[in-house]
């Protein structure tokens, strides 16, 4: 089912002109990412794919954009008091980086068992590390106690419009890149990116279609475009850890509204599509960061009515931050 709707300055959480505004105030900060193409993968797609290198961004992935316009959003009042967040992934990174380079505290929230390169990155860039359990409940209670200790301010990782915001600015770039895109695939997890992405796009391309791609050991977005409101999972599992999160009501209209169709792909499909990246692209990816191709490349796509239309598709490759050894693992899935 196509998105119909018409993007309203004042019905989400961002809008074009918070978009413009976070490319402005973020500009000199974040890394402008190239759009890589291939022609190997065009043969193998059957349409020309453009590739939006967000793995090049500082901290290794596109959350840099979004905790950055949220840092240097804040008034010298509450900037004094540092930023809070709960992340077992990029945005802890990414946060910690932008409250360094404004000089102010970032207390990160991180469950245990959260991918080491990620945790190491949090505390290369001077990041506090506070433990929780590995559950979101945890998570939560632990980051609201930091909060009521240090006056902190909470940065949510993606159910926030200053994050949706930063995150929107990838498709500015990515339309001055390659105006000639008719569709962009997206990660899909908690909403910030794709809802930023969709905003800013059909802002200035009222026809482009934005897909999502999802795992299937984390659909929950596809089960919430079925039922009409938001389905949370008892429990997930795929190799894209950073796509574990679920839909917030704040992303969760921009998702319902302005995405066009969310492509499901299994795990296999994600570690071939790594594979693609590293043997041809020749781009370091994690798994999140490789959905959007394993979604061009599957079935459910190529068997999709939507498809036939998608000639010039831009590919969001949102992250490269990955362990090794989940690596070397993965590719012998």
């Amino acid at each position: 089912m196509e998105a119909k709707a018409q993007v309203s300055s004042n019905k989400y959480a961002a809008d074009i002109f918070s978009i413009r505004e976070a490319e402005e105030r973020i500009s000199s900060y974040i890394h402008k990412t190239p759009v890589l193409s291939s022609e190997t993968l065009n043969s193998i797609s059957g349409r020309k794919l453009y590739f939006k290198c967000e793995c090049f961004q500082k901290g290794g992935a596109f959350k840099f954009r979004g905790a950055c316009n949220a840092v240097f959003s804040l008034d010298e009042d509450q900037a004094a008091k540092g930023v809070v967040t709960h992340s077992s992934g990029n945005h802890a990174a990414a946060l910690s980086l932008a409250a360094k380079l404004r000089g102010i505290p970032a207390h990160i929230v991180i469950p245990k068992g959260a991918p080491k390169c990620k945790v190491e990155n949090v505390i290369r860039y001077g990041g506090k590390v506070i433990w929780s359990e590995p559950t979101l409940q945890s998570r939560e209670e632990v980051a609201a106690k930091v909060l009521q200790e240090t006056g902190a301010v909470l940065i949510h990782p993606y159910n926030d419009g200053r994050i949706m915001s930063g995150q929107g600015t990838i498709a500015l770039e990515l339309l001055e890149q390659a105006p000639q895109i008719d569709t962009i695939i997206v990660p899909i997890s908690g909403g910030g990116l794709i809802s930023g992405v969709a905003i800013a796009a059909k802002s200035i391309n009222p026809g482009i279609r934005i897909l999502a791609a999802e795992p299937k050991g984390a659909d929950d977005s596809a089960r919430s475009r079925e039922a009409g409101s938001i389905v949370t999972l008892s429990e997930t599992k795929t190799i894209a850890d950073g796509l574990r999160a679920f839909l917030g009501d704040i992303t969760w209209p921009v998702v319902r509204d302005l995405v066009d169709d969310i492509i499901v792909v299994e795990d296999k499909e994600i570690v071939e599509a790594m594979r693609l990246c590293y043997e041809v692209l020749k781009v370091a990816v994690e798994p999140s960061g490789a959905i959007g191709l394993a979604a061009v490349l599957s079935n459910s796509f190529k068997n999709n009515p939507i498809s036939k239309d998608c000639n010039n598709v831009a590919i969001v490759i949102s992250g490269g931050n990955v362990d090794l050894d989940v690596l070397w693992k993965s590719l012998n899935y």
